[in-house]
Protein backbone atom coordinates (compact mmCIF):
# COMPACT_ATOMS: atom_id res chain seq x y z
CA UNK A 1 0.00 0.00 0.00
CA UNK A 2 1.76 3.19 -0.89
CA UNK A 3 2.40 5.88 1.54
CA UNK A 4 -0.61 7.82 -0.58
CA UNK A 5 -3.06 5.24 0.26
CA UNK A 6 -2.07 4.22 3.64
CA UNK A 7 -4.24 3.88 6.19
CA UNK A 8 -4.73 6.63 8.38
CA UNK A 9 -3.60 6.43 12.26
CA UNK A 10 -6.36 5.76 14.83
CA UNK A 11 -7.45 8.55 16.53
CA UNK A 12 -5.38 9.80 20.00
CA UNK A 13 -7.57 11.22 22.01
CA UNK A 14 -4.52 13.29 23.85
CA UNK A 15 -3.24 14.01 20.19
CA UNK A 16 -6.33 14.04 17.97
CA UNK A 17 -4.96 15.67 14.78
CA UNK A 18 -1.61 13.80 15.21
CA UNK A 19 0.18 17.01 15.58
CA UNK A 20 3.15 14.39 17.21
CA UNK A 21 4.20 13.85 13.43
CA UNK A 22 4.81 17.65 12.49
CA UNK A 23 7.45 17.81 14.71
CA UNK A 24 11.02 17.07 14.41
CA UNK A 25 12.57 14.14 15.89
CA UNK A 26 14.82 16.83 17.93
CA UNK A 27 11.57 18.66 18.74
CA UNK A 28 10.07 15.59 19.87
CA UNK A 29 13.29 14.81 22.25
CA UNK A 30 13.43 17.79 23.63
CA UNK A 31 9.44 17.97 24.29
CA UNK A 32 9.94 14.60 25.94
CA UNK A 33 12.66 15.53 28.45
CA UNK A 34 10.85 18.33 29.65
CA UNK A 35 7.78 16.31 30.06
CA UNK A 36 9.88 14.06 32.11
CA UNK A 37 10.85 17.00 34.47
CA UNK A 38 7.95 18.29 35.22
CA UNK A 39 5.79 14.79 34.95
CA UNK A 40 8.97 13.39 38.23
CA UNK A 41 9.68 16.80 39.97
CA UNK A 42 6.65 19.57 39.32
CA UNK A 43 3.84 17.42 39.32
CA UNK A 44 4.44 15.59 42.44
CA UNK A 45 4.77 18.78 44.43
CA UNK A 46 3.25 21.57 42.35
CA UNK A 47 -0.11 21.65 44.87
CA UNK A 48 1.59 21.82 47.49
CA UNK A 49 3.51 25.13 46.32
CA UNK A 50 0.24 26.55 45.28
CA UNK A 51 -1.11 25.80 48.47
CA UNK A 52 1.60 27.09 51.04
CA UNK A 53 2.47 30.11 48.15
CA UNK A 54 6.12 29.10 47.84
CA UNK A 55 8.68 28.14 45.22
CA UNK A 56 11.81 26.39 46.08
CA UNK A 57 14.86 28.27 44.60
CA UNK A 58 16.87 25.30 43.85
CA UNK A 59 14.74 24.69 41.05
CA UNK A 60 16.18 27.35 39.13
CA UNK A 61 19.46 25.82 39.26
CA UNK A 62 17.36 22.25 38.20
CA UNK A 63 15.83 24.44 34.91
CA UNK A 64 19.39 25.36 34.30
CA UNK A 65 20.68 21.93 34.56
CA UNK A 66 18.02 20.98 32.29
CA UNK A 67 19.18 23.54 29.78
CA UNK A 68 15.85 25.37 29.44
CA UNK A 69 16.72 29.10 30.94
CA UNK A 70 16.93 31.06 27.62
CA UNK A 71 17.21 28.42 25.72
CA UNK A 72 16.57 29.85 22.57
CA UNK A 73 19.37 32.72 22.59
CA UNK A 74 22.46 31.83 21.08
CA UNK A 75 26.34 32.27 22.85
CA UNK A 76 26.96 32.48 26.71
CA UNK A 77 25.97 29.19 27.76
CA UNK A 78 22.50 29.31 26.22
CA UNK A 79 21.69 26.03 24.17
CA UNK A 80 20.73 28.10 21.06
CA UNK A 81 17.65 25.90 20.38
CA UNK A 82 14.95 27.13 17.71
CA UNK A 83 11.98 29.05 18.56
CA UNK A 84 10.02 26.22 18.29
CA UNK A 85 11.17 24.24 20.59
CA UNK A 86 11.55 27.02 23.13
CA UNK A 87 7.42 27.13 22.55
CA UNK A 88 7.39 23.01 23.15
CA UNK A 89 9.42 23.46 26.23
CA UNK A 90 6.85 26.42 27.53
CA UNK A 91 3.93 24.13 26.73
CA UNK A 92 4.83 21.38 29.04
CA UNK A 93 6.10 23.58 31.59
CA UNK A 94 2.93 25.25 31.76
CA UNK A 95 1.23 21.57 31.84
CA UNK A 96 2.75 21.64 35.46
CA UNK A 97 1.89 25.02 36.56
CA UNK A 98 1.70 28.72 34.94
CA UNK A 99 4.05 29.58 37.52
CA UNK A 100 6.92 27.46 36.61
CA UNK A 101 6.63 28.63 33.20
CA UNK A 102 6.78 32.41 34.39
CA UNK A 103 9.98 31.27 36.06
CA UNK A 104 11.25 30.22 32.79
CA UNK A 105 10.04 33.09 30.97
CA UNK A 106 10.80 36.20 32.88
CA UNK A 107 14.36 34.54 33.46
CA UNK A 108 15.21 33.86 29.62
CA UNK A 109 12.91 36.05 27.82
CA UNK A 110 12.74 38.93 29.48
CA UNK A 111 15.59 39.26 32.02
CA UNK A 112 18.36 37.27 30.10
CA UNK A 113 17.12 38.67 26.66
CA UNK A 114 17.01 41.72 27.85
CA UNK A 115 20.99 41.75 28.75
CA UNK A 116 21.75 39.49 25.17
CA UNK A 117 20.01 41.83 22.51
CA UNK A 118 20.31 45.59 24.43
CA UNK A 119 23.43 45.28 27.16
CA UNK A 120 27.31 45.28 26.81
CA UNK A 121 29.49 42.64 25.96
CA UNK A 122 30.87 43.01 29.75
CA UNK A 123 27.28 42.40 31.14
CA UNK A 124 26.51 39.41 28.70
CA UNK A 125 29.43 37.58 30.19
CA UNK A 126 28.87 38.74 33.67
CA UNK A 127 25.44 37.57 33.93
CA UNK A 128 24.18 35.73 31.04
CA UNK A 129 26.47 32.30 31.57
CA UNK A 130 25.08 31.91 35.03
CA UNK A 131 21.66 32.99 34.32
CA UNK A 132 21.60 30.60 31.93
CA UNK A 133 23.03 27.55 34.44
CA UNK A 134 20.15 28.79 36.93
CA UNK A 135 23.02 30.31 39.69
CA UNK A 136 21.60 33.35 39.29
CA UNK A 137 18.18 34.54 38.85
CA UNK A 138 17.06 37.71 37.32
CA UNK A 139 13.48 39.76 37.05
CA UNK A 140 11.84 42.67 34.85
CA UNK A 141 11.35 45.86 36.69
CA UNK A 142 9.00 47.65 34.29
CA UNK A 143 5.20 47.47 35.37
CA UNK A 144 4.19 50.30 38.02
CA UNK A 145 1.21 50.42 40.16
CA UNK A 146 -0.14 53.31 37.77
CA UNK A 147 1.38 52.41 34.71
CA UNK A 148 0.29 48.93 33.45
CA UNK A 149 -0.87 48.89 29.87
CA UNK A 150 0.38 52.42 29.44
CA UNK A 151 4.31 51.45 29.95
CA UNK A 152 5.10 55.33 28.31
CA UNK A 153 3.39 56.38 31.78
CA UNK A 154 5.94 54.70 33.89
CA UNK A 155 7.01 57.20 36.85
CA UNK A 156 10.62 55.11 37.51
CA UNK A 157 13.17 58.03 36.61
CA UNK A 158 17.00 57.82 35.98
CA UNK A 159 19.24 60.63 36.19
CA UNK A 160 22.71 61.18 35.55
CA UNK A 161 24.82 62.68 38.42
CA UNK A 162 28.17 62.59 37.15
CA UNK A 163 29.49 59.58 35.76
CA UNK A 164 26.42 57.64 37.63
CA UNK A 165 23.29 57.33 37.48
CA UNK A 166 20.16 58.19 40.16
CA UNK A 167 17.59 56.13 39.92
CA UNK A 168 14.41 56.23 41.89
CA UNK A 169 10.43 54.78 41.37
CA UNK A 170 8.65 51.97 42.15
CA UNK A 171 8.15 48.96 40.28
CA UNK A 172 4.69 46.07 41.15
CA UNK A 173 3.14 42.49 40.12
CA UNK A 174 7.25 41.84 39.27
CA UNK A 175 7.75 37.54 39.39
CA UNK A 176 10.89 36.84 40.56
CA UNK A 177 11.30 39.96 42.33
CA UNK A 178 12.49 38.95 46.31
CA UNK A 179 14.58 35.77 44.65
CA UNK A 180 16.63 38.00 41.84
CA UNK A 181 19.93 38.64 42.08
CA UNK A 182 19.77 41.32 39.30
CA UNK A 183 16.77 43.23 38.08
CA UNK A 184 16.28 44.90 34.98
CA UNK A 185 14.37 47.88 36.01
CA UNK A 186 13.50 50.43 33.09
CA UNK A 187 13.14 53.61 33.87
CA UNK A 188 12.25 57.13 31.99
CA UNK A 189 15.30 59.44 31.11
CA UNK A 190 16.39 62.69 29.42
CA UNK A 191 17.68 60.26 26.98
CA UNK A 192 14.65 58.37 26.51
CA UNK A 193 13.23 55.03 28.61
CA UNK A 194 16.68 53.21 29.29
CA UNK A 195 17.45 50.08 30.97
CA UNK A 196 19.23 49.44 33.99
CA UNK A 197 21.01 46.14 35.88
CA UNK A 198 20.46 46.37 39.13
CA UNK A 199 22.10 43.69 41.29
CA UNK A 200 20.53 42.22 44.64
CA UNK A 201 22.00 44.31 47.71
CA UNK A 202 22.67 47.42 46.01
CA UNK A 203 21.80 50.35 48.24
CA UNK A 204 18.51 51.71 48.30
CA UNK A 205 17.11 48.78 46.48
CA UNK A 206 14.27 47.15 48.55
CA UNK A 207 12.09 44.27 47.42
CA UNK A 208 8.22 43.04 48.98
CA UNK A 209 6.51 39.82 48.19
CA UNK A 210 2.99 40.79 47.44
CA UNK A 211 1.09 38.52 49.65
CA UNK A 212 -2.80 36.57 49.62
CA UNK A 213 -2.85 36.42 45.58
CA UNK A 214 -5.58 33.55 44.89
CA UNK A 215 -3.32 33.03 41.08
CA UNK A 216 0.37 32.03 40.52
CA UNK A 217 0.88 30.78 43.64
CA UNK A 218 3.42 28.85 43.33
CA UNK A 219 5.32 31.47 41.84
CA UNK A 220 7.00 34.81 43.86
CA UNK A 221 5.49 37.83 42.89
CA UNK A 222 7.06 41.28 44.18
CA UNK A 223 7.35 44.94 44.93
CA UNK A 224 10.60 46.62 43.85
CA UNK A 225 11.29 49.63 45.86
CA UNK A 226 13.77 52.12 44.74
CA UNK A 227 14.82 55.04 46.42
CA UNK A 228 17.93 57.08 45.21
CA UNK A 229 19.92 54.27 44.15
CA UNK A 230 23.46 54.96 42.39
CA UNK A 231 24.65 52.91 39.95
CA UNK A 232 27.61 53.29 37.93
CA UNK A 233 27.42 54.11 33.85
CA UNK A 234 28.66 50.36 33.28
CA UNK A 235 24.94 49.51 34.34
CA UNK A 236 22.82 50.87 31.80
CA UNK A 237 21.85 48.89 28.81
CA UNK A 238 23.94 50.74 26.17
CA UNK A 239 21.54 49.59 23.43
CA UNK A 240 18.64 50.66 24.40
CA UNK A 241 17.07 53.95 24.71
CA UNK A 242 13.39 53.70 24.09
CA UNK A 243 10.62 51.26 25.01
CA UNK A 244 11.37 49.43 22.26
CA UNK A 245 13.91 48.21 24.28
CA UNK A 246 11.33 46.85 26.96
CA UNK A 247 8.62 45.75 24.13
CA UNK A 248 10.63 43.60 22.84
CA UNK A 249 11.46 41.73 25.65
CA UNK A 250 7.52 41.37 26.02
CA UNK A 251 6.91 40.04 22.71
CA UNK A 252 9.15 37.31 23.11
CA UNK A 253 7.76 36.75 26.97
CA UNK A 254 4.26 36.57 25.09
CA UNK A 255 5.50 33.96 22.41
CA UNK A 256 6.07 31.72 25.25
CA UNK A 257 2.94 32.44 26.57
CA UNK A 258 0.87 31.27 23.29
CA UNK A 259 2.70 28.16 23.90
CA UNK A 260 2.37 27.41 27.69
CA UNK A 261 -1.20 28.25 27.20
CA UNK A 262 -1.97 25.36 25.41
CA UNK A 263 -0.11 23.50 28.41
CA UNK A 264 -2.54 24.40 31.02
CA UNK A 265 -5.47 23.66 28.79
CA UNK A 266 -4.17 20.19 27.68
CA UNK A 267 -3.81 19.68 31.47
CA UNK A 268 -7.43 20.69 32.54
CA UNK A 269 -8.70 18.32 29.46
CA UNK A 270 -7.15 15.50 29.86
CA UNK A 271 -8.04 15.42 33.54
CA UNK A 272 -11.33 15.86 32.43
CA UNK A 273 -11.20 13.43 30.25
CA UNK A 274 -9.79 10.50 32.70
CA UNK A 275 -12.40 11.10 35.24
CA UNK A 276 -15.27 11.04 33.23
CA UNK A 277 -14.47 7.33 32.35
CA UNK A 278 -13.77 6.54 35.87
CA UNK A 279 -16.61 8.64 37.91
CA UNK A 280 -20.25 6.80 38.28
CA UNK A 281 -23.45 8.16 37.78
CA UNK A 282 -26.58 6.62 37.24
CA UNK A 283 -24.73 2.91 37.22
CA UNK A 284 -22.55 4.00 34.76
CA UNK A 285 -19.55 6.65 33.75
CA UNK A 286 -20.28 10.30 33.15
CA UNK A 287 -18.45 10.04 29.96
CA UNK A 288 -21.69 8.01 28.38
CA UNK A 289 -23.69 11.11 28.36
CA UNK A 290 -24.14 12.98 25.78
CA UNK A 291 -23.54 16.76 27.34
CA UNK A 292 -20.00 15.46 29.21
CA UNK A 293 -19.40 14.14 25.39
CA UNK A 294 -19.94 17.46 24.23
CA UNK A 295 -17.55 19.43 27.02
CA UNK A 296 -14.75 16.66 26.01
CA UNK A 297 -15.68 17.13 22.44
CA UNK A 298 -15.20 21.33 22.49
CA UNK A 299 -12.47 21.21 24.91
CA UNK A 300 -10.42 18.98 22.79
CA UNK A 301 -11.41 21.23 19.52
CA UNK A 302 -9.83 24.73 21.24
CA UNK A 303 -7.04 22.59 22.43
CA UNK A 304 -5.77 21.28 19.03
CA UNK A 305 -6.87 24.63 17.72
CA UNK A 306 -4.37 26.32 19.91
CA UNK A 307 -1.46 23.99 19.39
CA UNK A 308 -2.06 24.54 15.81
CA UNK A 309 -1.86 28.10 16.01
CA UNK A 310 1.23 27.83 18.81
CA UNK A 311 2.91 25.71 16.46
CA UNK A 312 2.13 27.88 13.11
CA UNK A 313 3.63 31.21 14.76
CA UNK A 314 7.02 29.08 16.03
CA UNK A 315 7.34 28.09 11.92
CA UNK A 316 6.74 31.58 11.28
CA UNK A 317 9.10 32.90 14.00
CA UNK A 318 11.69 30.73 12.85
CA UNK A 319 11.63 31.87 9.38
CA UNK A 320 11.60 35.46 10.92
CA UNK A 321 8.38 36.10 9.71
CA UNK A 322 6.45 36.81 13.16
CA UNK A 323 5.76 40.25 14.07
CA UNK A 324 4.01 41.82 17.18
CA UNK A 325 0.92 41.34 15.82
CA UNK A 326 0.71 37.81 15.34
CA UNK A 327 2.26 37.41 18.63
CA UNK A 328 -1.04 39.10 20.44
CA UNK A 329 -3.33 37.11 18.19
CA UNK A 330 -1.30 34.24 19.49
CA UNK A 331 -2.13 35.06 23.25
CA UNK A 332 -5.56 36.51 22.82
CA UNK A 333 -6.53 33.37 21.51
CA UNK A 334 -4.51 30.78 23.40
CA UNK A 335 -5.40 31.95 26.64
CA UNK A 336 -9.07 32.79 26.35
CA UNK A 337 -9.42 29.13 25.25
CA UNK A 338 -7.03 27.87 27.23
CA UNK A 339 -9.60 29.87 30.35
CA UNK A 340 -12.79 28.57 28.50
CA UNK A 341 -11.20 24.90 28.65
CA UNK A 342 -9.88 25.03 32.40
CA UNK A 343 -14.10 26.30 33.08
CA UNK A 344 -15.43 23.56 31.70
CA UNK A 345 -13.30 20.91 32.92
CA UNK A 346 -14.15 22.03 36.30
CA UNK A 347 -17.62 21.53 35.76
CA UNK A 348 -16.54 17.81 34.85
CA UNK A 349 -15.14 17.47 37.96
CA UNK A 350 -18.34 18.35 39.97
CA UNK A 351 -16.99 19.28 43.38
CA UNK A 352 -13.31 17.83 42.86
CA UNK A 353 -12.68 20.25 40.16
CA UNK A 354 -12.30 22.60 43.07
CA UNK A 355 -9.87 20.73 45.45
CA UNK A 356 -5.83 20.77 44.89
CA UNK A 357 -6.22 16.86 44.12
CA UNK A 358 -6.77 17.34 40.56
CA UNK A 359 -4.82 19.95 38.61
CA UNK A 360 -7.95 22.36 37.11
CA UNK A 361 -8.30 24.47 39.78
CA UNK A 362 -4.75 25.33 40.45
CA UNK A 363 -4.64 26.12 36.09
CA UNK A 364 -8.12 27.93 36.37
CA UNK A 365 -7.15 30.53 38.97
CA UNK A 366 -3.59 31.10 37.32
CA UNK A 367 -4.90 31.27 34.03
CA UNK A 368 -6.80 34.43 35.26
CA UNK A 369 -3.12 35.85 35.73
CA UNK A 370 -2.01 34.81 32.13
CA UNK A 371 -4.59 36.42 30.69
CA UNK A 372 -4.15 39.76 32.29
CA UNK A 373 0.11 40.07 32.39
CA UNK A 374 2.54 40.67 28.87
CA UNK A 375 -0.84 42.56 27.74
CA UNK A 376 -4.14 42.28 28.82
CA UNK A 377 -6.61 40.66 26.86
CA UNK A 378 -8.85 44.01 25.47
CA UNK A 379 -5.00 45.11 24.42
CA UNK A 380 -4.21 42.50 22.56
CA UNK A 381 -7.27 42.69 21.03
CA UNK A 382 -6.39 46.15 20.23
CA UNK A 383 -3.19 45.47 18.79
CA UNK A 384 -5.48 42.90 16.26
CA UNK A 385 -7.78 45.64 15.66
CA UNK A 386 -5.39 48.24 14.97
CA UNK A 387 -3.31 45.65 12.84
CA UNK A 388 -6.56 44.89 10.47
CA UNK A 389 -8.15 48.64 10.16
CA UNK A 390 -4.81 50.68 10.39
CA UNK A 391 -6.22 52.63 12.79
CA UNK A 392 -4.55 52.31 16.69
CA UNK A 393 -7.46 52.19 19.04
CA UNK A 394 -5.21 53.43 22.17
CA UNK A 395 -2.61 55.77 20.70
Amino acid sequence: MSARTAAPDAIRPTDFLGIDHLLSEEERGIRDTVRAFVRDRVLPNVGDWFEEATIPRELAKELGDLGVLGMHLEGYGCAGTSATAYGLACLELEAGDSGIRSLVSVQGSLAMYAIHRWGSEEQKQEWLPRMAAGEAIGCFGLTEPDAGSDPGAMRTYAKRDGDDWILHGQKMWITNGSLADVAVVWASTDEGVRGFLVPKGTKGFTTQDIHKKMSLRASITSELLLDEVRLPASAMLPEANSLRGPLSCLNEARYGILWGAVGAARACFESALDYSKTRMAFGKPIASFQIQQQKLANMALEVNRANLLALHLGRMKDNGQLRPEHVSMGKLGNVNAALDVARTARQVLGANGITLEYPVIRHMNNLESVVTYEGTADVHALVVGGALTGIQAFR
